[in-house]
């Protein structure tokens, strides 16, 4: 029976998931969950995930959110080898690194500074701006410190897929990030080497930027946390 992931078609979390189940070729049914009309905030979705937060795997019965979670458990399951998600405890220390930075401070920062303005009530500011900054010299000393191609590898792993989608949002808000040259080295080189991945991580970015553009309506939708911006 194929897997459901439950996903949000700009959301970074789910383009990385849906980047990792490209990857290995797995069978799967996507299921588009309509942020906008806040189809993440009912009871139904609630049952699968308490948190009402997307993105949602679904595995027979199984159903598991955060995306992190989620790219480890696809990984160990139906990873061919070990290249994605290292079996070496030293390596998978790595990327589990690499994961939880992203999560603790990379997409974090990014998303307070590029996602929540066009989604809620909240302004870019400069201490906003100053974290994206310190965001991107803390991965850019990483990759200096391992002189690694890639973010925790001289491969892909699973750790790429959470930094280039959070990555995408400062492309779709047109920010200049190419003074963190290994950053904006390494980001490039995922785009032309793996053009196939990137296609679906693109298709998010333009809802993005068409969004920054053109904000969506919320007013219509509440929110525990965030206050609802109006237009």
């Amino acid at each position: 029976m194929p897997i459901t992931l439950y996903a949000v078609s700009d959301g970074p979390p789910s383009l990385a998931v849906r980047q990792l189940l490209k990857a290995l070729n797995v069978e799967h049914t996507l299921v588009n969950v309509d942020f906008g009309l806040g189809e993440h905030m009912t009871e139904e979705f609630s049952k699968k995930n308490p948190q009402k937060e997307i993105p949602v795997l679904d595995d027979d019965g199984f159903f598991l959110g955060e995306s992190n979670a989620i790219l480890q458990y696809i990984a160990d399951k139906y990873g061919e080898n070990d290249k994605l998600y290292p079996k070496d405890l030293k390596k998978r220390a790595l990327v589990n690194h690499r994961l939880c930075f992203n999560l603790s401070t990379y997409y974090r920062y990014i998303s307070e500074y590029v996602m929540a303005p066009i989604f809620f009530d909240y302004q870019r500011t400069p201490l906003g701006l100053k974290k994206v900054h310190i965001a991107l010299d803390n991965f850019n000393t990483y990759l200096q410190k391992t002189g690694t191609k890639y973010a925790a590898d001289d491969n892909i792993t699973i750790a790429d897929f959470q930094l280039v989608t959070a990555t995408m949002c400062l492309e779709a808000i047109n920010f200049d990030f190419s003074q963190y040259k290994l950053v904006f080295e390494w980001y490039k080189t995922y785009k032309r080497e793996y053009p196939e991945l990137w296609a679906i991580v693109d298709a998010g970015m333009q809802e993005i930027s068409a969004f920054e553009k053109n904000p969506p309506d919320l007013s219509h939708m509440t929110h525990p946390i965030h206050p609802v911006r109006k237009n």
